[in-house]
């Protein structure tokens, strides 16, 4: 129950992200999952674990971690349709 929780916690960040930013994630709401899961990841890695947790997710680290993620992607994905 544990995973599905963490899933959809992710699913949300990435989501949430996404609409801050303005920005589609990539491959939908998997793409937003992935997101939200490698954000939580980031975030907690460079902010630490603060504020509010659901499903074993800080929401603030990880929120603040999915935007600077999709912004690398984003900028990733510029820089190869320029080459």
């Amino acid at each position: 129950m544990g995973w599905i929780i963490t899933l959809i916690v992710g699913g949300i960040i990435g989501w949430l992200a996404g609409l801050i930013l303005g920005k589609d994630v990539p491959g939908g709401v998997i793409g937003n999952i992935i997101a939200g899961i490698i954000g939580a990841w980031l975030g907690g890695l460079i902010f630490g674990d603060f504020g509010p947790t659901i499903g074993d997710i800080a929401i603030i680290p990880a929120l603040i971690g999915a935007i600077i993620l999709i912004l690398i992607v984003s900028f990733v994905m510029r820089a190869m349709r320029k080459a």
